[in-house]
C-alpha cells in the first residue's frame, strides 16, 4: 500500500482569500506554518476573522492550531496535535501557546 506524504510548509496569510488555500492545504494532510504579519499589517479585523475561520475549520477536522510566537500559527490536519504548555511545564521545554484569546501580531 503506497501512501501519499505529508508536507510541512511555511505560507504566508497576505489577503483573506489565502484562507480557502490554507484550508485546502490542511484538508490534504499537510502540516502548515502561516505567517500572519502581512495580513495583520493591512487588517487587524480580516486577521482576526482569518484566524477564527482558520481554527473552526481546523478543529471541525480533528486537527489542530497553536501560536508560535508573534507572527505565526501552525496549524495540523487530523490526527496531529501541538504540543502545549501543560505538557511542556513538566518537561522543561518552550512550548506552543494556545491560540485563543491572543492578541493580533503587529497591530501592538
Amino acid at each position: 500500500m503506497q501512501h501519499s506524504s505529508i508536507y510541512v510548509k511555511a505560507l504566508p496569510l497576505q489577503e483573506l482569500d489565502d484562507v480557502e488555500i490554507i484550508k485546502g492545504e490542511v484538508r490534504t494532510g499537510n502540516i502548515l506554518i502561516v505567517r500572519i504579519t502581512p495580513l495583520a499589517r493591512k487588517s487587524v479585523e480580516e486577521t482576526k476573522l482569518a484566524i477564527t475561520e482558520l481554527t473552526d475549520y481546523t478543529k471541525s477536522l480533528g486537527g489542530d492550531i497553536a501560536r508560535l510566537g508573534e507572527e505565526r500559527i501552525v496549524i495540523t490536519p487530523a490526527g496531529v496535535k501541538v504540543w502545549r504548555k501543560e505538557a511542556a511545564l513538566s518537561e522543561g521545554a518552550i512550548p506552543a501557546v494556545p491560540i485563543q484569546n491572543e492578541a493580533v501580531p503587529g497591530t501592538r
